[in-house]
């Protein structure tokens, strides 16, 4: 009688019930909607470039918070497990393949140690009510070339005196403005095709050399329930820009500004394909700059091109503004 309790003790115990615990891990209807979920993040991980734009600009909003998507993979792991579907699990590596390939390296820290100079760019807001903590921050940033936007005018005054003593030269155009401890000339306004100034270059006499750094505010994207992701204002502005940089004669470029996109969305292809990425060579993580209470896309770029080489990259704290600033270390 002892020996027959032991056989049926428990069913997971039996060969019988091993088997059957095995045959619903195993079994094809278990699972597939989280399985089909997880071919879906993977297929639009991996495509996003064909996204289509002409609805609502569908492929820009993708790839703005694409990076996001990664968070899909433990979730459908988790139900995987709970619906005990080796199908679910199977097919969530699929998008934690893509999302390594594409995000991987970015997660790791690449900085290479100090560089010639450090540059700096901040959306400061235009409704920042905390010009002083502001001021504190760039002031101890480090950076020796400071790029600010949206610059209303009746703080120009504060920037301008409150940053003097660590910088002596500066130059505001429209609503975005350069801050140097090198000396700054030739300055020229960047036409982005939006009716005011928004975008210059000038020449900065750096002591390894001429530095061009163009300094820009690209126009704003907005999500509209009727028209999905409005960014054409934005685009025709990066034409220009990116037009502007390719014609720039000085080697050494420098793009400090708030582009408003990443460098995943497509429309920045006309600046992003020609130059690099600061974060991207030689940050730590994603480096999110907005919004700044809960960061979820780098809007706000650092690139290069002419054979500068970035070495470290970071995101500096919140303060009054509603985008954080972010800086990069670099080797002329």
């Amino acid at each position: 009688m002892v020996q027959a309790d032991e056989a049926v003790t428990a069913a997971g115990s039996t060969p019988g019930g091993r088997a059957r615990s095995r045959s619903r891990w195993l079994d094809p209807r278990r699972g597939w909607i989280t399985a089909a979920l997880a071919v879906l993040t993977a297929v639009v991980l991996a495509a996003h470039a064909v996204a289509p734009n002409r609805w609502g600009n569908l492929g820009s909003l993708v790839e703005t918070f694409l990076p996001w998507l990664g968070l899909a993979v433990p979730v459908l792991a988790l139900v995987g497990l709970w619906r005990r579907s080796a199908t679910a699990l199977t097919a969530v590596l699929l998008p934690a393949i893509v999302w390594l390939n594409l995000f991987g390296g970015l997660v790791t820290d690449k900085s290479g140690g100090e560089g010639d100079f450090t540059v700096l760019t901040h959306n400061v807001a235009a409704a920042n009510s905390d010009t002083a903590g502001t001021v504190k921050l760039l002031n101890g940033s480090g950076a020796e070339i400071v790029a600010l936007e949206e610059l209303a005018p009746s703080a120009v005054a504060a920037y301008s005196t409150g940053l003097a003593d660590r910088y002596p030269y500066h130059v505001v155009e429209g609503t975005v403005g350069l801050w140097s401890t090198y000396p700054i000339g030739d300055v020229r306004v960047v036409d982005i095709r939006i009716g005011w100034t928004r975008a210059f270059r000038a020449r900065v006499a750096t002591p390894a050399g001429p530095l061009a750094v163009y300094v820009a505010h690209l126009p704003s994207v907005r999500l509209k329930s009727a028209s999905g992701f409005t960014a054409g204002r934005r685009d025709r502005s990066a034409q220009a820009l990116g037009d502007a940089i390719e014609a720039e004669k000085l080697s050494k470029v420098i793009l400090l500004g708030d582009l408003n996109g990443t460098m995943n969305d497509r429309s920045l292809a006309p600046v992003t394909s020609q130059m690099r990425s600061a974060q991207g060579a030689a940050g730590d993580g994603f480096g999110f700059s907005w919004p700044s209470a809960f960061p979820m896309a780098r809007i706000d770029q650092i690139l290069s091109k002419g054979g500068l080489k970035p070495t470290d990259s970071w995101v500096l704290p919140a303060d009054g503004s509603d985008h954080r600033a972010v800086a990069a270390d670099y080797r002329y």
